[in-house]
Order: C-alpha cells, then structure tokens, then sequence
C-alpha cells in the first residue's frame, strides 16, 4: 500500500488496482474509505485506478487539526498526490460528495486536468445542492418495488428530519436492490469517519461564485454523470451543473442509482472510457 505526506504531516494512503494508463479515484461519502468503490465495474481491466482514502478514512493516517477535513483544505492534499504520482496532468474521476473536491481542486489547479470525470456528483461547491423535493421525485420512481411501501414514508420522514437515517430506504440510493447492492451497503457505517463527515461541508468550505469564476480557466473536458433513479444528484441537478462548466457533457444511465457501476457495469464501463479516451496517455 503506498503512502505519502501531506504538508502538514499526515500520512495519507492510496491503493493502485488494475492495468493501464492512471485514472486516479476521489472516494465521497463523504469521509468513506475508497474501498467501498472496487473495481469501478471493471474499469481496472482498462485503467490503472489509483484511489485516496482522504485523511482519517481508510487506511491513511488521522490529521492532528480536524479543521483540515474541510472539504477546501483537501485540496493542497490532492495536488500532493498528484505531484507524488508523477503525473504532469491527470485523468481525474469523483463520487458523489467528492465532486465538490473535484471541482475546487479544478478551480485551483485546472492546468493540472486531462479529463475530468464526475460520477453522480455533490455540486456543493457551486452552491448546487439536491433538495428533498428532489430525491422524493426520483423515490417515487420506484413505486412499483415490493420495499416501496415500507421504505418511502421513512424516507420521507428523514428528508424532513422528522426522523433519523433508516435502513429501509437504503433501496432508494440503488437501481437494483438485490445482494450486490446489499453487500455494498452494510459495511458503509464501519468505512465512514463520521466526525470527519461534520466537517467536510462546514462554513467556509465553498464560496461558490469565486469558484466559478476560477473554473473559467479549466479547458480539459469534463462529463457529469448520473443516475436514471438518483435524486442526488437527479439528472435535472446534473445538467444544471453541466451548464455551468465549460466543455461539459451530461449522461445519464438508465435504470441507475448513486452508483451506477454496480446497477450496470458494462453501461459505466463503455461510457466513462469512451470520455476518458483511447489515445490520451496523461503526459509524466
């Protein structure tokens, strides 16, 4: 397992899986451990995935300051990585709360980008956010699945904290819920810094109109990626995002969920390399 040390002397780790050029992975969550992510659907045999476990997730070390799980102060993190690499520029993919680091990490650094890949993301960094509405609609989607009954009133009831999280509803976050998506859901409390989770979106973290201004320099190409059947981001949410990046492409998998490489994996496979490029070996 490779390490190295972020400029405040927190070692931080990251996993290297599959054959090919670097695609590296920034894992959401937010704070959980990259592991939960796997092969990308079988990405690996295409690229080689390198993927972070941010500070205090997985297998890197805890930062003396929690103050620096913000989701902004990570970012000095990821242009280390990028730099231990030896990358000159880099293919970049990002789930879900990771998107935001992503795209502050592209406002920052956006010479630093090949391609950049946002997988279901969190706009938060735009001042995009999913809103109750919003994911009620993509639930009522599924109204037809025999755990409907029981799962959308608690849904609902958390949405308008009335309640507390419920694994009932965790089929809301799936396209399928049969034993894959179950095998990939109950380990998610035990990968998770909860206290770093606090942090991630804490005040200060976006300032969304400086931000975009920064992304204007940002020339790699860029796709949005969502789900048929998520609500966070819906597709609605996502081409909004797309519109406010330049060169941006929207997607969206049928049938999909907030993750779409286990809902189907060929689809997710095909569609992120066929972004990502044949010919496009980032330059070291």
């Amino acid at each position: 397992m490779p390490t190295f040390t972020a400029a405040d002397g927190t070692t931080l780790a990251y996993h290297l899986r599959g054959e090919g050029a670097p695609l590296a992975v920034l894992p959401g969550g937010p704070m959980r451990a990259s592991v939960y992510l796997g092969d990308l659907g079988g990405l690996t045999a295409h690229r080689r995935l390198a993927l972070l476990d941010l500070r205090g997730t997985g297998d890197s070390g805890t930062p003396a300051d929690p103050a620096t799980w913000r989701c902004d102060r990570m970012v000095d993190d990821v242009e280390r990585w990028r730099a231990h690499l030896g990358l000159e520029r880099m293919d970049l993919l990002a789930h879900s709360a990771a998107g935001s680091l992503a795209l502050l990490y592209a406002a920052r650094h956006p010479h630093r980008i090949r391609r950049l890949a946002l997988i279901t993301p969190n706009p938060s960094a735009l001042g995009m956010r999913a809103t109750p509405d919003d994911r009620l609609a993509a639930a009522r989607l599924r109204a037809d699945e025999p755990w409907f009954g029981r799962a959308f009133p608690a849904y609902e009831a958390w949405l308008a904290g009335d309640a507390d999280f419920d694994e009932v509803f965790l089929p809301f976050f799936y396209g399928r819920w049969d034993d894959t998506a179950r095998a990939h859901a109950e380990p998610e409390e035990a990968q998770t810094n909860d206290e770093a989770a606090e942090h991630y979106n804490a005040e200060g973290a976006f300032t969304p109109e400086a931000t975009r201004a920064a992304l204007a320099a940002l020339t790699a190409p860029v796709l949005v990626h969502a789900g048929e059947y998520d609500g966070g981001p819906s597709p609605a949410l996502a081409r909004r995002l797309a519109e406010a990046l330049p060169g941006a492409e929207v997607s969206v998998q049928p049938g999909a969920g907030h993750y779409p490489w286990l809902d189907d994996p060929g689809y997710f496979v095909r569609r992120v390399l066929a972004f990502l490029g044949e010919d496009g070996v980032p330059s070291r």
